[in-house]
């Protein structure tokens, strides 16, 4: 048995296909002690994504700090004009929903595309590919940083009061946020190497999955206003949303943030789901052991695929 120079063993049978720069099977502690190794390859890789990013801008990182206030203006817009509610301070309650959403929404879009974006160093230089997924979301979190100096700097214009012990949701939050989207971006980083029409199946499921996360509506509705009551397929709507591990991390931030359940102003209907601190952060926890699983079947997927992407490319 040997080896050609195009990844194949040439048998006594024929010619049978092999990975061509990975082994077989992962083992996830010396992968992980591989991609710490990498680090300074992914800062290098989220570099250069930023600066491509605001490459000839005159605003430069600025315009990440105008996208959620772009979101905050057309959508005061629709909620107080067009079709007005009860939330109080809606600003922050918006923002502190989209700090969430917008780490998920950009590290996908940025993920899936970016083993294929980056196919002249994959075909040139070995280096564990997961490093690709994981700086777009480095960049994704640079966005991040920006995007919370502006709901800080609308808390203080607004003297919003968010200290609390409802803070300690925050971390758990993160937590949960960040393994439920390394997970799907390793996964559909690999697959649109294979299959191109991920990158536009991705984007139209972000559309979907954004209004079944309560980002710009109230929670509290699930629980107790018009959506109350009502069901999908036999299933309540408000168990539907709870499915949804993006909507368990929304609650987590707005909570944390947002802080009050029903505020004054609000008609006594409340704005947030109305559950116990206690009972939000188990949900959380769940969603992290869950995603943590999650993260190591689609890790293994990527790995799977990863040793076939410069014959891919």
């Amino acid at each position: 048995m040997q080896f050609s120079t195009k990844g194949k063993i040439l048998a006594a049978g024929g010619e049978v296909l092999v990975r061509t720069s990975e082994p077989t099977d992962l083992h996830p502690i010396s992968r992980f002690g591989e991609i710490l190794g990498a680090r300074e390859i992914i800062s290098n890789l989220v570099r250069k994504d930023v600066k491509v990013k605001y490459k000839s801008s005159i605003l430069g990182a600025a315009w990440s700090m105008l996208n959620p206030i772009l979101y905050l203006a057309v959508f005061t817009l629709v909620f107080t004009k067009v079709l007005p509610n009860d939330v109080p301070h809606f600003p922050v309650y918006l923002l502190s929903g989209l700090l969430a959403w917008n780490v998920f929404s950009n590290s996908l879009s940025f993920a899936t595309r970016s083993v294929v974006d980056n196919g002249n160093l994959v075909t040139k230089v070995y280096f564990p590919r997961e490093a690709l997924p994981l700086a777009s979301i480095g960049t994704a979190l640079v966005d991040f940083i920006l995007q919370a100096l502006v709901l800080g700097i609308f808390m203080l214009v607004f003297r919003y009061r968010f200290w609390g012990i409802n803070l300690l949701l925050l971390p758990l939050a993160c937590v949960a946020l960040l393994a439920f989207t390394n997970a799907l971006a390793l996964w559909v980083s690999a697959l649109n190497v294979r299959y191109r029409d991920t990158q536009h199946l991705v984007q139209l499921g972000l559309v979907l999955w954004f209004w079944l996360t309560p980002v710009v509506y109230p929670s509290g509705l699930l629980a107790s206003g018009r959506l109350a009551g009502r069901s999908l397929f036999g299933i309540s709507v408000y168990h539907l949303v709870l499915v949804n591990p993006m909507a368990d991390i929304v609650l987590g931030f707005q909570r944390a943030l947002y802080k009050v359940v029903t505020p004054s102003g609000s008609g006594g209907q409340p704005i947030l789901l109305p559950v116990s601190l206690g009972w939000l952060a188990m949900v959380l926890g769940a969603v992290t052991v869950g995603s943590l699983l999650l993260l190591l079947f689609s890790w293994r997927s990527f790995f799977r695929m990863a040793g076939d992407f410069a014959e891919e490319l």
